[in-house]
């Protein structure tokens, strides 16, 4: 999952600026544009910082990442 390629779609639903994302969450611009561009990672309590800016929780963000099940050869 590209978390930055997400967020920036999200930022720009919301019809936000880098820069306005960056003062309600309490980022730097430069943070934002970094980890649009997945040049960064993120801290889950900056990204929840970042989701509560854009009115989404992490649930609703993760939600359509597929669950994988892995069986030891035990198991199978």
């Amino acid at each position: 999952m590209r978390i930055g390629e997400k967020l920036k779609a999200l930022r720009l639903a919301s019809d936000l600026t880098q820069a306005e994302l960056a003062g309600r969450a309490g980022v730097t611009k430069g943070f934002i544009s970094q980890l649009e561009n997945d040049q960064t990672s993120v801290q889950i309590d900056t990204l929840a910082d970042l989701l509560e800016a854009l009115g989404e929780t992490l649930g609703d963000f993760f939600s359509d990442v597929e669950e994988k099940v892995v069986f030891s050869p035990e198991e199978r």
